[in-house]
């Protein structure tokens, strides 16, 4: 693949609400990853790979040297979608809510449903803790990675 091909791959995943994009061609297989991590800069962290099938593969990271990280916080925890889907908070419309703010969750526990193509698909919380935050309204799109609770 070349170079300018490559470079209009990246300023697209850049642009783009897409998070990840990989492509193989008979040359090769190119990975381009949108990083998630909180960055003081404006520009997004992009990383690609690029291996011909078969090799094992070297990663680039296309970032300024100069933009330090902030670490997370650490009593938080995100519990991001899964899938692309439609979120509910309860399992009918007129059930109660599997959570509310404040509530004490346990690992593996219900805490919303995602519809995707007509499946009722159960989330599971895979941290215990309290909710402190919810950051999808019932009957909201989400997409994959999308945070969903926030964890204390």
């Amino acid at each position: 693949m070349d170079l300018r091909k490559l470079k209009t791959l990246i300023d697209l995943v850049s642009d783009s609400n897409v998070s990840e994009l990989e492509i193989t061609e008979a040359e090769g297989k190119i990975r381009i990853v949108k990083g998630g991590g909180a960055v003081t800069s404006q520009q997004p962290i992009l990383t690609a790979v690029a291996a011909p099938i078969g090799a094992p593969t070297a990663s680039t990271a296309f970032a300024p040297e100069s933009a330090p990280a902030v670490p997370p916080p650490i009593a938080s925890h995100n519990v991001k979608s899964p899938m692309v889907g439609t979120f509910y908070r309860s399992a009918s419309p007129g059930a109660k809510s599997f959570v509310e703010i404040g509530d004490s969750i346990k690992a593996g526990e219900t805490i919303c449903i995602i519809e995707a193509m007509k499946i009722l698909n159960e989330i599971e919380s895979d941290k215990s803790g309290v909710v402190s935050q919810i950051h999808c309204e019932n009957g909201q799109a989400v997409e994959y990675g999308q945070p969903l609770f926030t964890i204390e």
